[in-house]
């Protein structure tokens, strides 16, 4: 008997053991590819992350993990047409910086619609939706709304607003303000309230304070916000004070969180971090999730402004991010044991997937600005079929074209392509796109009658292509695979009619299609694309898949 006691009390313990020492490796970003402003909010032992989606559709993706690392897109938040869409804008506008919450059973997410519906809230019982239809809060003028619930149930909304009086004292002069909110009517209560004017330090002239928080912890109020704009000056600064309604104190050590002022010619860096929010892990320490960038040289970057993670630290009250270090790093390890979801497609580190087009398409795929479902099939023999539109990807509309994003520096996405073209304005194949006047476009067409494959670049001005290179395919009746392969600052471009490939054009800038050279604040997506160019037609191109595998070398060599 005294035996089998201490038998079953050593198995408890080495289990016990194997409890308290299991340990995981965050990897950095958390979320691959233009993935940029994230949200995150826990229920129970849940998180869900959200991040902007600007003007492409489905909007603002939600995503589900369990332990801060492996994360599922269970949904889009905007994803019916007739809650929002964009047309006549450009992809950089649409939605900016949405914030995700919960209070007593419902989801809340607030957000931007930059050029419309300004600040708006919609709601769901389930994140993976359906979430309701935008309810305006014209009132709250600004970009970056968030919501706080107080202990006694009372919710306010925070955001970016303009300076006092609207009277900037310089160019970015910007101010977070507060409105108590009702929860059930979700219309504001009482008066407008400024917490923070310019940002930690008037006198220093800060820019572009934004994407504020409030959480509540040991009695203090903590708000904390972006400041320096989004780019290589990016900060997450935080105050305090013990009442929501202010006075707010800056923190004497402010920033908690930059890469700004790091040598330029450190190895692999991570810059522009910021946008941060505040979430307990697992283990029940604190973690940010926040926004940053892994650019190729200097500040040149196409996988657009990523999700990242890194631990907090409370000390004498306040939160400090990732110190002692100030480089935000590649890897972190955590004391407590990860949990992989299933069906889910990897969004960190190296990985490979091929997405097929026999039910469904995934939810991470993007239109622009709309969906129109009268324009594309699925099925298990043709794969994805697109109808030919007349609209392009220049213009500010609805053209055919679904994309997936650049998720690594060094990558290849491909497909296999059925189509025969009637016209030489007639054009289907692959792009990899920035925005409408920064792309490139590898698609099969014909010239005096004759199939060809063709590369275009976007001209100046972006309102035509211009032809970089072609070659004539043979076999017009049998598909053939286009392949686009990233490799930092240069894309090649290869098609195969068989077994080999064969190369159109290599070395091809990539820089052109930076958000350096581009501007905006989205990232590059690969994507299917079919265009008449103007011209009314009923032929259609069919896509059999879309492979991607992505292999930057920083996650090989990170321990």
């Amino acid at each position: 008997m005294i035996r089998k006691f201490i038998s079953a009390t050593l198995v408890a313990m080495l289990c016990l053991g194997q409890f308290v020492s299991a340990q995981t490796t965050l990897v950095n970003p958390i979320l691959t590819g233009f993935y940029p402003d994230p949200s995150v909010v826990q229920v129970g032992t849940d998180y869900y992350l959200v991040n902007s989606t600007f003007s492409y559709f489905p909007g603002i993706p939600v995503f589900h993990s369990k332990d801060l690392k492996n994360w599922k897109q269970i949904g889009n938040v905007i994803d019916r047409a007739s809650q929002m869409d964009f047309m006549g804008e450009k992809l950089t506008r649409g939605l900016f910086a949405p914030a995700i919450s919960y209070h007593k059973g419902t989801f809340y997410v607030t957000c931007t619609d930059i050029d419309h519906d300004g600040n708006f809230v919609v709601t769901a019982k389930n994140p993976a939706g359906p979430w309701s239809n935008p309810i305006r809060i014209p009132q709250a003028r600004g970009i970056d709304p968030s919501l706080f619930f107080d202990d006694d149930n009372k919710a306010y909304i925070i955001y970016n607003s303009d300076a006092p009086d609207r009277k900037p004292l310089y160019s970015g002069h910007r101010t977070i303000r507060i409105y108590e909110l009702d929860p059930a009517t979700l219309k504001v209560v009482g008066e407008e309230k400024q917490l923070v004017n310019g940002g930690v330090d008037l006198s220093k002239k800060p820019v572009w304070i934004e994407a504020p928080h409030i959480m509540k912890r040991n009695g203090w109020y903590y708000l904390y916000a972006a400041e320096g704009g989004t780019s290589v000056n990016h900060t997450e600064v935080v105050f305090r004070s013990k009442s929501v309604w202010g006075p707010f104190v800056p923190y004497e050590n402010n920033p908690i969180l930059t890469q700004k002022g790091l040598p330029d010619d450190r190895k692999d860096p991570i810059t522009s971090a910021g946008h941060a929010q505040f979430v307990d892990g697992p283990d029940g320490k604190t973690y940010a999730i926040f926004l940053a960038v892994r650019p190729y040289e200097g500040n040149y970057y196409n996988t657009g402004r990523e999700t990242f993670i890194a631990p907090v630290e409370w000390q004498n009250d306040w939160p400090v991010i990732n110190p002692p270090s100030k480089n935000v790093d590649y890897q972190y390890k955590v004391s407590y044991k990860e949990i992989k979801q299933k069906d889910a497609l990897p969004q960190a580190g190296n990985f490979a997937y091929t997405l097929t087009f026999e039910n469904k398409l995934d939810p991470a795929l993007l239109f622009m600005r709309t969906i129109d479902s009268s324009s594309f099939a699925l099925s298990r023999q043709k794969g994805l079929t697109m109808k030919l539109k007349p609209e392009t990807v220049m213009e500010l509309n609805n053209p055919s074209f679904i994309g997936k994003r650049q998720q690594h520096l060094f990558c290849t996405a491909e497909t296999e392509l059925d189509f025969s073209p009637k016209t030489e304005k007639e054009k289907a194949g692959l792009t990899i796109f920035q925005d409408e006047s920064h792309f490139y476009f590898l698609s099969k067409s014909i010239k005096e009658g004759k199939p060809m494959v063709q590369l275009f670049k976007s001209a100046a001005g972006g309102k035509e292509m211009e032809l970089v290179s072609e070659k004539p395919v043979s076999d017009d009746s049998k598909p053939v695979k286009l392949r686009i392969v990233a490799e930092g600052d240069t894309y090649g471009f290869y098609f195969s009619k068989g077994a080999s490939w064969e190369l159109l054009k290599d070395k091809v800038d990539a820089k052109f299609l930076s958000t350096e050279v581009a501007g905006g604040f989205i990232g590059c997506l690969f994507g299917m694309y079919a265009t008449s160019a103007g011209d009314q037609t009923t032929n259609s191109a069919s896509f059999k898949y879309l492979k991607y595998s992505g292999n930057d070398p920083i996650f090989k060599t990170s321990k």
